[in-house]
């Protein structure tokens, strides 16, 4: 863990000194510089002390470098086609260990293929624009645009848009490991 550098970035951030957080909490400036250079781990209630001087969380000094807030810019995000000549867009918006949000862009007729798929996890999608039939298992709907519809992965299931426009989908997708990073 590097909880030093978390430290002393918040403490930089917040333009606080050592000085202050030795002040607040009663530590000396030398054990919280090793703190900060990772030379020493501090016991849960030191951090805890230097987490209140900081007014952060603990838990917030505690998260690795990958648990922490992600941005994806529009102009950055992943973008891959899929199934062949249907040329489903997929736009992959950002993610965590096991979440992923997607924008998939489907035109007039496309689908996710002629016979329904299935995978880990469990999906939520929102219609954002056009018009698409959705099936898992027996179960059929048209779906129009602002209407939401989520479902268990492990059944088959597929998505063809039947409207005249491109459809546009956002979808959130949950595993239970970080293997569902291929998903559609």
């Amino acid at each position: 863990m590097d909880i030093g550098s978390n430290i002393r970035a918040i403490r930089k951030r917040k333009n606080i000194t050592i000085a202050q957080i030795c002040e607040e909490t009663g530590l000396s400036q030398g054990f919280l510089s090793q703190v900060e250079t990772n030379k020493t781990s501090p016991s849960i209630a030191t951090l805890e002390s230097i987490a209140q001087a900081l007014k952060v969380p603990l838990a917030y000094l505690l998260l690795k470098k990958e648990e922490r807030m992600q941005i994806v810019r529009k102009g950055e995000r992943k973008v891959t086609v899929f199934n062949g000549s249907e040329k489903l867009k997929v736009a992959h918006l950002s993610s965590t260990k096991n979440v992923k949000m997607m924008m998939v862009e489907m035109p007039p007729g496309a689908s996710t293929g002629e016979t329904p798929h299935a995978h880990e996890g469990e999906e939520v999608h929102m219609l954002i624009q056009g018009k698409v039939f959705v099936q898992q298992g027996e179960e059929t709907a048209e779906i129009n645009a602002g209407d939401s519809f989520s479902w268990n992965a492990c059944t088959p299931h597929s998505v063809k848009n039947i409207g005249d426009e491109t459809a546009i989908v956002v979808i959130a997708v949950y595993t239970e490991t970080d293997q569902g990073r291929n998903l559609l």
